[in-house]
């Protein structure tokens, strides 16, 4: 006699297909020691059933006029809880994988990032893969793991737009490096690195439109400069001049 699915969340309400033989006219099926609801007579040879809440492995058994059957064992599962994302933060387009952290995973079936549905790949019971879905605008939304013990949020993830770079002040310095400069465009205050010339420099964020860089040292001539922030990279081509020091 198989049941479908053969766990379930232990605060109950999963819809259960009990398949077997002389199922007609079933009076009540139990899960353990208590009955379930909602229970519908399919056909001759099928019983669908919603679980009670419960804990652990209980026996299934189906009663009818006839007697009661063997049990069948269901397994009921924990909610999950999720802990970490080891990223918070990707592009509007997604398509970026993320690792989700935490404890009852093993069961996942759906991972949901503001309402946008995405099947993960179970890494172990404290770990699952999922790509990341496609945002809906820029901003923060929830994200939700679903399992066979139910469901679980808590955690957030935040779509991004790639950074744009509108000017440089100063546009030239020195060699020697040591010049700050002030970058002014989009999307910075997820700025994660500032490369001129592809060496990476110093940088503090002050707002979403400005940051400071400090120059590193370069060669005589134009540099491109490239700002990145999770969702991507803009680059400002030989936007920066490197200016040697004179000689007597």
């Amino acid at each position: 006699m198989p049941v479908s699915p053969n766990q379930g969340s232990t605060g109950g309400g999963t819809l259960v297909t009990i398949t077997g033989t002389n199922l007609s006219n079933t009076t009540k099926v139990s899960f353990g020691s208590k009955l379930a609801t909602n229970i519908t007579q399919v056909s001759p040879t099928q019983v669908t059933a919603v679980s009670p809440s419960g804990t652990g492995t209980v026996g299934i058994t189906v009663t009818t006029p006839g007697g009661t059957s063997n049990p069948v064992p269901f397994f009921y599962v924990g909610a999950p809880f999720k802990s970490s994302l080891d990223t918070t933060a990707g592009p509007l387009a997604g398509g970026n994988t993320v690792t989700l952290n935490g404890t009852g995973l093993s069961t996942a079936t759906s991972v949901s990032f503001g309402g946008v549905t995405a099947t993960p790949t179970v890494n172990s019971d404290s770990s699952l893969s999922v790509t990341v879905p496609a945002g809906a605008a820029v901003g923060p939304v929830p994200v939700t793991v679903t399992t066979a013990g139910g469901t679980n949020n808590g955690l957030s993830y935040t779509y991004l737009d790639a950074p744009t770079i509108a000017t440089l002040t100063p546009a030239s310095g020195p060699t020697s490096g040591g010049a700050a400069v002030t970058i002014i465009g989009t999307e910075l205050d997820t700025t994660e690195s500032v490369t001129f010339g592809g060496t990476p420099a110093p940088f503090a964020i002050i707002n979403a439109t400005t940051l400071t860089a400090v120059t590193p040292p370069g060669t005589a001539g134009t540099a491109d400069v490239v700002v990145t922030n999770p969702a991507g990279s803009d680059t400002a081509v030989a936007a920066f001049t490197y200016v040697a020091v004179p000689g007597i």
